[in-house]
Order: C-alpha cells, then structure tokens, then sequence
C-alpha cells in the first residue's frame, strides 16, 4: 500500500513511527499519526493543520496527556525487552553493536505496531484518494482518512486543541480543490 503514497505522505509515516519512538510508546495509534502529519513541512495536510492552529509541540503534549490520562505509559518496548532477555537475548549489546557498525539511532527495537484505529485510519486514506479520483495519497489522504475513520486518539488530540475535525475536513478538501485548479 506504501508504494502508492507520495514522497510527503510517506515522510509523514516515517515520523509518525518516530514520534511513537521517542515518546517511549510501543505502538503507533492515529495521535502518532496525527503528529507526523503535522510535523511534516511543505504538505498539504502539515499546512492546513497549522493553519487550523495545531502546533507540534502543543500536540505531543496533548498527545502524552490524553495517553497517560488514559493510564496507557511510555513503556519503550520493555516488555517485548525483558521477553528477550529471560531466554538470553541482550537487546542493549545488539543495539550498541548496530550503532557501531551502522551509526546511532540506526536499530530501533521493537519497531511500534500499528493499532487498529490506526490501521483503520490508513486504510480509510485509501478511500479518500480514490473518491478524489486520485492514483496517488498524499498527506491530504492520509488525514482525510484519519478523519473519516471517527475514532481514535488523534482525534482527542484534535479536540484538546479545539479542532472542529468537519471544519478541518472542509479545510482540507477546499485545499485541495484549489491546488487542483
């Protein structure tokens, strides 16, 4: 599916998995998603996101509140960790020798799955582009699709930051129908 996306919308991925790393989380959910698509320059669903009033730092923040409200902790992959470790694996010693040999940050383990909301909200992206007629998803689509899937937390962190998700979705496909023409 990645194939389809354009080099924006992939780069917005690829944060939102490091978003979902460096806040310690072991999974990626529709907030990680949200926080990639924000923290993307130059994109469509990046600009009118901002433009909407949704800052990056603001919404990792929200983004951790709603999280640790909802009793959910930055646990960096250590279950999945102490697992390896109780038949002899030392992921530490792996990770010291890829930075060796690969350069730092180069390993990350575990890489974060994708949550069912977030699955949903990425298969919505799908949908959206094709009812745009469009053979490519862009960072548009992929907040569209966010969007339409209704759930999740990145649409809590919407609302913590007081983002009308009908308004940002009319914002989105006015942007577009503008950059069509």
């Amino acid at each position: 599916m990645f194939e389809f996306f354009t080099d924006r919308a992939r780069r917005a991925v690829v944060l939102s998995q490091d978003e979902a790393i460096a806040l310690g989380h072991d999974f990626i959910g529709t907030e990680h998603i949200l926080l990639g698509l924000v923290g993307t320059d130059r994109s469509t669903a990046g600009d009118v996101l901002r433009e909407q009033g949704v800052e990056l730092t603001r919404a990792r923040e929200e983004t951790v509140r709603i999280l640790e409200a909802a009793g959910i902790a930055a646990a960096g992959g250590q279950p999945v960790k102490d697992a390896l470790s109780s038949i002899g694996i030392d992921v530490a010693e792996i990770q010291r020798r890829a930075d060796q040999a690969f350069g730092p940050g180069a390993f990350q383990y575990p890489r974060p799955a994708y949550t069912p909301h977030a699955k949903k909200a990425l298969e919505q992206t799908l949908r959206e582009a094709r009812a745009l007629g469009h053979e490519k998803f862009g960072t548009e689509h992929v907040l569209l699709g966010l969007l339409a899937a209704g759930q999740g937390r990145g649409l809590e962190v919407l609302a913590a930051l007081e983002v009308d998700p009908a308004g940002l979705r009319e914002a989105v496909l006015a942007r577009v129908a503008g950059e069509a023409s």
